[in-house]
């Protein structure tokens, strides 16, 4: 019983695992972006090692673990791929190789879903809309 009402009450980021789950599946996600014919286009020079590091800050926050996350916002932070044709279809590509990664790792469809709503509620700043 104890167990049913800490997962209820636990943060999405406690319930994927923590900070080694997270880092996990940044490090599975970016190489199935870097793979992805759609959008690996969009990390063409970058630091791919600080781009990791920032994304597993930035989803620590976002799923309620340690707020360590300083980097710019999403809008400010994406402006420059927008200019390069960032749009939905790319927005999309990148929700669609987070589930994937998450599912491989065994995380359930309900928790997949949340952390697929989290990502949503960033689309129009990520598409500068």
């Amino acid at each position: 019983m104890s167990d049913i009402l800490h997962t209820e009450n636990a943060t999405l980021f406690e319930q994927l695992g923590g900070e080694g789950a997270v880092n996990a599946a940044v490090d599975i996600f970016y190489r199935k972006v870097l793979a992805d014919q759609r959008i690996n286009r969009f990390f063409d020079g970058v630091d791919m090692d600080k781009q990791a590091a920032k994304q597993k800050a930035f989803l620590t926050m976002a799923f309620g673990g340690p707020a360590y996350y300083s980097g710019k916002d999403m809008r400010e932070g994406h402006a420059r791929l927008v200019k390069m044709g960032l749009d939905d279809s790319h927005f999309d590509a990148v929700i669609e190789n987070l589930a994937t990664t998450l599912s491989e790792l065994g995380v359930s469809t309900t928790l997949i879903g949340q952390v697929a709503a989290i990502a949503e509620t960033t689309r129009s700043d990520v598409l500068g809309k």
